[in-house]
């Protein structure tokens, strides 16, 4: 039976084979349990351990990650997405959808998320919808380009990731009228239920915001 641990010296690593009647040895200042056969050709000699300094126990992990793009990267961008969400990064009742679409998203790779608070945010790539237009209402573009807004943003939306029976009933009159109208008196208040300043006290601050950010190119939100 071979030894299941590998030990490194600065030199090599080597294994240890043992039969039965092994004897057993602890690592100084490790939790690992060296096992030798009891014979006097094999049983431990003073100093022939390697110091702690050159003794390395090495863990190998089957998980690897693509130098310099983070894993949130990975699945906010998917390759072949179907439908593109603008989402508001700051709306903390917003969020908690938006994460959960993420979670799906995982397994369908069908929705590319897009922060219209971020600084990358680009009008010019997202069928130039500026700032406060998407901030006024959900918006989601499909790859053909096509914009959807309100209710049937959510349901397009929900369909990718095989959600679709959520809002399956918003499609039918007067139902979507109605869905449209509760979703619009949200959509009017939620910076109020939310606690932040009205929309035009945002618009100002971002505003400065990006005038400071011109003047040193290194101002990160």
């Amino acid at each position: 039976m071979a030894l299941p641990l590998r030990v490194a010296t600065a030199a090599s690593v080597s294994r240890i084979s043992m039969p039965k009647n092994p004897t057993f040895i602890s690592l100084p200042h490790s939790n690992c349990t060296l096992k030798f056969h009891n014979s006097p050709s094999l049983r431990p000699r003073p100093n022939a351990l390697p110091t702690r300094s050159h003794l390395f126990i090495r863990a190998i992990s089957e998980a690897t990650v693509e130098p310099g793009i983070s894993n949130k990267q990975k699945n906010d961008s998917p390759k072949d997405w179907k439908i593109k969400m603008l989402y508001d990064g700051d709306c903390p009742l917003c969020m908690r959808e938006v994460n959960m679409l993420r979670e799906r998203n995982k397994s369908y790779g069908t929705i590319k998320f897009v922060d219209i608070g971020s600084d990358d945010y680009s009008p010019d790539e997202n069928q130039n919808l500026d700032y406060g237009t998407a901030m006024g209402r959900i918006h989601a573009i499909l790859s053909d380009g096509t914009v959807v807004t309100d209710v049937e943003a959510f349901r397009r939306l929900y369909e990718h990731v095989g959600l679709g029976w959520v809002y399956a009933i918003t499609k039918y009159e007067p139902i979507a009228k109605i869905a449209d109208s509760v979703y619009g008196v949200w959509a009017k208040y939620r910076l109020q239920i939310t606690g932040r300043p009205p929309i035009e006290e945002i618009l100002e601050a971002r505003k400065k915001k990006g005038e400071v950010c011109k003047d040193n190119n290194a101002c990160k939100m």
